[in-house]
């Protein structure tokens, strides 16, 4: 059952169900990488008495291995497995679509394999520094006047017509192992977040806030903290035993399908608009993510871009250079905790004044500019 207003839609999870286990390939494989570190979680005090709860943690992706946006971890991972197992020729072009961060991080992979790659992108559709920097990457960018879905599927016409490996971070029928790989490299996200409460004296998070897209890494997160194992994880246990983390999408206005799949009880694509949150602008759920979204998932908001930018500049003002779209974690749990109809949605979410909350802040301004208030 889901519940729905303007901006939040709740949904009565099975709190019975578990996720497959998953294991360590994928963050063994990252730290085997140049440069690779856990990005930071900086506690925000401030933001823990404006919400009212106990504390508040930015996980800031503004500098993952050299890039200022989580996607690194993912294509990374992916690349790495897809030219594996396609066994491509030295000259095979790695192929994807992308609205920023994600075509960047496939760019400088196939990169560092020795491959080139080929960029597809929504003309306009997202900031020209983003543009210039996976052109940056020694990419073919290829803009073309059409949306992020469409993008996608001309990624893959293309692939299909001449070759090369695609490497795309949403799935559909009949290509969901590369998708599935990304979503593996963004299980180190979620590793180290409850590494490092850990070594801070906390449990695992009480709530935890994810930009959402196509939807890969909340897939990712549903994984990781709806995984059968958890209730074994000293990092997630507190005086009352297993913390059940409660998860919540954000997603811009103009682009919002979760929600609304929630309430059809089924997948939905929803048309999309213009937004400063180019990332999170697809209007299509990724077919691996569905079903851990329909059974796992606590809520799920939208967020403007007024809020978005607002939440920006909060966070610039403690340290944290936030994107539009890591912003959105901010901008999502103040819609959840503090909106409207606040204390009924604190305790569907389970949210108290004992509660630890993680933003999970998915790109820095380096790779979106953010505009002035």
């Amino acid at each position: 059952m889901t519940t729905t207003t303007a901006a939040w839609t709740a949904n009565d999870r099975d709190h019975n169900w578990s996720s497959p286990d998953q294991d360590g390939a994928a963050l063994n494989f990252h730290r085997t990488l140049n440069g690779y570190e856990p990005t930071a979680l900086i506690e925000l005090p401030e933001l823990a008495r404006e919400l009212g709860v106990a504390a508040v943690f930015a996980k800031d992706e503004s500098t993952r291995l050299g890039m200022p946006a989580f996607k690194a971890l993912g294509a990374s991972w992916a690349v790495h497995r897809a030219l594996e197992a396609a066994q491509a020729d030295t000259d095979a072009e790695v192929v994807t679509a992308t609205d920023g961060n994600h075509g960047r991080a496939v760019a400088r992979f196939a990169r560092e394999a020795g491959r080139p790659a080929r960029i597809f992108v929504p003309a306009g559709g997202i900031h020209p520094s983003a543009v210039a920097a996976i052109r940056g990457e020694d990419a073919e960018v290829v803009e073309l006047d059409a949306n992020y879905d469409q993008s996608v599927e001309a990624a893959a016409d293309y692939v299909a017509a001449n070759g090369g490996v695609l490497v795309q971070d949403t799935a559909w029928d009949d290509y969901e192992e590369v998708p599935g790989w990304i979503v593996e490299g963004y299980s180190t996200l979620f590793r180290e977040i409850d590494a490092q409460l850990s070594e801070a004296g906390h449990h695992a998070p009480d709530l935890i806030t994810v930009p959402t897209g196509v939807g890969s890494l909340l897939q990712a997160a549903l994984a990781h903290y709806r995984r059968a194992s958890v209730g074994d994880d000293a990092s997630r246990t507190g005086a009352a035993g297993a913390v059940d983390t409660a998860v919540v999408s954000v997603e811009t206005e103009v682009a919002a399908c979760i929600g609304p799949g929630l309430d059809a009880g089924h997948p939905v694509t929803v048309e999309t608009g213009k937004t400063i949150m180019s990332g999170l602008n697809c209007g299509t759920p990724s077919s691996l993510a569905w079903p851990l979204v329909r059974d796992g998932l606590d809520a799920a908001v939208t967020v403007s871009d007024a809020a978005a930018i607002d939440a920006a500049h909060r966070l610039a003002d403690l340290g944290v250079a936030a994107g539009p779209c890591g912003a959105a974690s901010l901008a999502g749990v103040r819609e959840a905790l503090a909106g409207v109809d606040a204390e009924s949605r604190r305790r569907h979410l389970g949210v108290d004044s004992g509660s630890v909350i993680v933003l999970t802040v998915t790109e820095g301004s380096a790779a979106n500019p953010v505009p002035d208030a």
